[in-house]
């Protein structure tokens, strides 16, 4: 009987390395694959002009631990590029969500666009039976259904990155570190002498790598000043750089310190972006009146396997790590449901995800449109 052939995305990290090595060990041909989504010699800015080659972006080197992995791990690996396809259904939606003041979060789409879409198309083109990837969640199958679970480590648990992905997706993936703590993928690294052993974990944008933020954001969005007001008295007391680059909730990088009408002021956080008029709205530490929610519009949905009922109480979770909350899910239409809370919660922020859970098994999520609190809009 053939050995079913599997390609793993390799990433040039520890993780994707581990992924590979367990799945030779388990008897299955493999083949490594580096995927090239961002073009790191030369972009557009938002004038239409190519930005110089940035050496923050570490793709060229990831590349490289990528081939040295492969070689002791005694595979092949492939080199593909999906750069279109990434600025066409990734980093185009990054911006025009900055654009609307929200805060996407591009790992999600990623996923759900190129390492389960077009990296698996791909796959099974040049006769693949699957993919796998060095994500921190389990695949599970029963009842002639592909469940999404979360992983045995739950600090390094990743289906809130993968909760945009469908059954079909879901069905062609294998994720080999579900059942693994990051520290035993460590240390079977370190056994092997992999060359990425005590490599750092990447936290940077999806492909895109670690960088000044701000300073990125700026070739294509356009910086433009305005006032920092505080909320509570209507009082102009800082000029911020651009709205875009502000998160509700945000403490750190406001610029506001030592203000004389000021004096017991501990710090700042942003409570309220008004893109249209270029204002950002900001409170005092300690006063968290203005960051609280108790329902919020979900739109972008996407369920994976079991759809919950109407008025059904589940868990969700609003960002990458965050305990899970419990809510009641309404739905309003196809693309759209309300969650209501039990009680109010605190800096919930339009553009990101919201995912949702019924115990351990991730049933999918959808994306943060609008918040509110006691019946108001709030952002």
């Amino acid at each position: 009987m053939d050995k079913k052939k599997i390609v793993v995305g390799l990433s040039g990290g520890v993780d994707s390395a581990i992924a590979a090595y367990l799945l030779k060990k388990q008897g299955y041909e493999v083949t490594g694959a580096f995927m090239r989504n961002w073009d790191a010699i030369a972009n557009n800015d938002i004038n239409g002009n190519p930005t110089l080659f940035d050496p923050m972006c570490p793709q060229e080197q990831d590349y490289e631990d990528a081939k040295k992995v492969a070689e002791q791990l005694e595979i092949p690996l492939l080199r593909v590029d999906f750069i279109k396809e990434y600025w066409d259904s990734v980093f185009l939606y990054f911006l025009d969500e900055y654009k609307k003041g929200r805060t996407p979060n591009p790992d999600i789409f990623c996923n759900k666009y190129i390492k389960f879409d077009a990296f698996r198309k791909w796959a099974l083109s040049q006769g693949f039976d699957t993919v796998a990837t060095g994500h921190y969640a389990k695949r599970v199958d029963k009842d002639g259904l592909t469940y999404l679970y979360k992983s045995f480590d739950q600090q390094k648990d990743q289906t809130y990155f993968l909760s945009q992905l469908d059954q079909i997706q879901l069905k062609s993936s294998l994720f080999p570190l579900g059942n693994l703590d990051k520290h035993e993928v460590r240390a079977i690294a370190k056994e092997l002498n992999l060359a990425v052993a005590t490599k750092k974990d990447s936290t940077g944008v999806c492909f895109i790598g670690e960088r000044h933020f701000k300073e990125f954001l700026h070739n294509y969005l356009p910086m433009k000043k305005g006032d920092i007001i505080d909320i509570n008295l209507n009082k102009k007391i800082a000029r911020h750089d651009g709205v875009f680059y502000y998160t509700i909730g945000q403490r750190k990088g406001l610029g506001i310190g030592g203000l004389k009408d000021y004096q017991d002021a501990k710090s700042w956080y942003v409570c309220k972006k008004d893109v249209e008029n270029n204002i950002l709205y900001v409170a005092n530490d300690g006063d968290d009146e203005h960051l609280m929610s108790d329902s919020i519009l979900i739109g972008s949905l996407n369920f994976n396997t079991i759809k919950p009922l109407e008025g059904q109480s589940i868990n969700a979770k609003f960002r990458y790590r965050q305990t899970d909350l419990p809510v009641i899910i309404h739905y309003l239409d196809d693309k759209h449901v309300k969650l209501v809370f039990p009680r109010p919660y605190k800096a919930i922020t339009p553009g990101q995800a919201a995912v949702f859970y019924d115990g351990d098994i991730c049933l999918g999520g959808g994306i943060i449109e609008e918040v509110y609190y006691k019946n108001q809009k709030i952002n």
